[in-house]
């Protein structure tokens, strides 16, 4: 596993710029704990190994760059950017990372990593991301992410409803969603009740959403150990790297391409 060390961006070991019929996606997913990134070729399969290393503290993004360009480089060659943020993003600018730093407030996340690897970059909600590895694309679908906080995405006949911040909404006992399921929720009382916390969760968003399907994922789901309804499904933490290729199928229009910077080509 790669280690965390300072890099420069002009070190990256990039080719210019190439389209091909084989183009290759780098997906990228910031968590609030964990940088991960593979590759995934044409058809959204993943080429490559999931890599990780932990979130650089402070999460500042300028020490978050460095250690994105240090993850990326034993997986070579790419042709473009999808990244899945957690946070509110709009055009590829962050608004909101409430389990990062604050300079991510208005911080363009694309530009800067369009610039840095000289491809193109779309930039997405990590939820938002996450649910295109595994939503139908039928009728209204709903994912919740278990990880550093809660993440939420909501889709209608497989279009993303952006921005969805449920994690900050009150919920129990003075407790929004995210510090009630959250991760230091989650050391704080424990698997059972931790569990009996997100099936309250559950419970709650069900009638009010009235999802057809709803998706558990992120790091914490594997800690789940609930007899679920019918229309609950767990599902992979690797999904929030797999469903980078949808950000750039012409259906998805809520995640606007950073180009690369004209002398990259």
């Amino acid at each position: 596993m790669p280690t965390i060390q300072p890099a420069r961006q002009d070190s990256l070991t990039v080719a210019p710029a190439a389209a091909s019929a084989g183009t290759r996606t780098l997906a990228l997913d910031i968590g609030g704990t964990g940088l991960k990134a593979l590759l995934l070729g044409p058809d959204g399969a993943a080429l490559t190994e999931r890599l990780r290393v932990p979130t650089p503290r402070p999460a500042t993004p300028e020490a978050l760059l460095h250690a994105i360009w240090h993850l990326i480089e034993p997986l070579g060659e790419f042709d473009r950017i999808s990244v899945g943020f957690p946070g509110v993003v709009v055009d590829g600018v962050t608004k909101t990372a409430p389990n990062l730093h604050e300079l991510w407030q208005g911080f363009d996340l694309g530009k800067a990593l369009a610039e840095g690897s000289r491809r193109p970059v779309r930039v997405l909600n990590d939820a938002g991301v996450q649910g295109y590895g595994v939503i139908e694309g039928k009728g209204l679908e709903m994912v919740l992410t278990l990880g550093t906080g809660l993440g939420c995405g909501l889709y209608l006949d497989g279009k993303y409803v952006p921005n969805l911040e449920l994690a900050h909404h009150p919920f129990r006992h003075g407790k929004t969603y995210e510090e009630y399921v959250g991760a230091k929720a989650l050391k704080a009382v424990g698997k059972k009740k931790w569990n009996k916390r997100v099936e309250r969760v559950i419970e709650q968003v069900l009638p009010i959403w009235n999802p057809r399907r709803l998706y558990l994922g992120g790091g914490n789901a594997k800690h789940v150990k609930l007899e679920l309804p019918d229309n609950v499904k767990l599902t992979p933490n690797i999904a929030g790297l797999l469903g980078g290729i949808a950000l750039w199928h012409d259906v998805v229009d809520v995640a606007k391409a950073v180009d690369a910077p004209d002398n990259a080509r």
